[in-house]
């Protein structure tokens, strides 16, 4: 018999932590990928203090597990020793951890167990943290997965790390959701019927939960300029304000109707159906005015067979200038911004997305860092 076959092909139990589990970026695709985990024959268990996205998680066939792992305290440490216990009676082979704070509960648990029997440990860089003592909790993982290459290079710049353990996976997106055929005959009827005055315009998509680094001051600022050169064009803000921010969403308000742009930008708040407004709009915009480690929603337009016009910074540039580069934009120029958005509005151009950039790699690419690791697994 071929024990190392044998071995990698052996169902793993993968355990998964993050603070919880509502909307964002990295809890979509923690279960997306979680689900994937189920769906090749793992057992797929995630840890967090709960939220919107569990009924979805459990339907899929991952087990949930509620634990107080998401608070930044010192009292977030009286969880370490029932962590240590429950991935011990789970007997995990992979603790994946994507948050500093549940990472910290995580690896203090780990690091007290038996070298010999306790679980691989990973740690995926979701974002480009601050160089604290704090955050550096997120490169003490065994095995590190950087979101995008700008986040590889900010790993190696910051944290004393050997590159040998860091791999660059980018955030995968689903195919089955994100398409061509996104938007629905039925969905863009009941939409305009919500809606009624985006009929017969070209609509300008800016998605992402409201906070003030995610640049929808910006897009309002923008509209104010493209509407000028545009008039058939109506702005589109998807997304929700954290609750303890909902002033955010009034000051946006405030500002829209001072630019005078009370009937021509729209505020639909959350929405689960994002990738049908992919498939209505005419172009997605993204703003961050940082550097986001990796801008999700650039790949899920894209594959939608929507343009996107973004700053060139940051990890949204890395997917846009692979799938849609005449997209990109010199950062911070609201003029330049308007002025692409036109110019793309009426061209035709072929969209390409890589496989890169797909579910399938992303999980291809995990299992191989998960049984790479325990191929090597050492007591140390």
């Amino acid at each position: 018999m071929d024990l190392a076959a044998t071995e990698q092909d052996r169902p793993l139990t993968v355990v998964q932590v993050l603070p919880a589990l509502n909307a964002g970026g990295v809890e979509r695709g923690t279960v997306e990928f979680a689900r994937e985990l189920v769906r090749l024959g793992h057992r797929s268990i995630v840890i967090s203090s709960g939220g919107r996205m569990v009924a979805q998680l459990e339907a899929e066939g991952t087990e949930h597990i509620q634990m107080p792992v998401h608070k930044k305290s010192l009292a977030s440490l009286l969880q370490v020793r029932p962590m240590r216990r429950l991935l011990g009676k789970l007997n995990a082979d992979i603790v994946h951890v994507r948050s500093r704070i549940p990472a910290w509960i995580s690896w203090l648990a780990w690091r007290r167990m038996p070298p010999a029997t306790r679980p691989g440990l990973v740690s995926t860089f979701h974002g480009m943290y601050s160089v604290t003592p704090y955050s550096a909790i997120m490169a003490r993982g065994e095995r590190l997965i950087a979101i995008s290459d700008c986040v590889h290079h900010y790993i190696l710049d910051n944290y004393d790390v050997d590159p040998a353990v860091i791999t660059r996976i980018y955030r995968g997106l689903d195919p089955s959701a994100f398409n061509a055929n996104a938007c629905t005959r039925q969905w863009r009827e009941q939409l305009l019927a919500d809606y009624p005055q985006l009929a017969d315009l070209n609509v300008i998509l800016m998605p992402g939960r409201l906070s003030r680094w995610k640049g929808q001051e910006d897009f309002l600022h923008m509209m104010a300029k493209l509407v000028t050169l545009e008039p058939a064009c109506h702005g589109v803000v998807v997304g929700a304000a954290e609750p303890d921010k909902a002033h955010y969403l009034e000051e946006l308000l405030a500002l829209r109707d001072q630019l005078g742009l009370a009937d021509r930008v729209t505020f639909v708040g959350h929405r689960s159906d994002i990738q049908a407004f992919y498939g209505l709009a005419a172009v997605t915009c993204h703003m961050s005015n940082k550097a986001e480690p990796f801008g999700r929603t650039v790949p899920e337009a894209l594959a939608c067979g929507c343009k996107v016009v973004a700053w060139d910074r940051g990890g949204a540039s890395e997917s846009l200038s692979a799938g849609f580069p005449q997209g990109l934009v010199t950062p911070d120029d609201i003029a330049a911004f308007a002025q692409r958005v036109s110019d793309v509005l009426h061209a035709h151009y072929r969209i390409t997305l890589p496989r890169d950039f797909y579910l399938q790699s992303q999980v291809d690419a995990t299992l191989q860092v998960y049984r790479q690791l325990l191929a090597t697994h050492r007591p140390c």
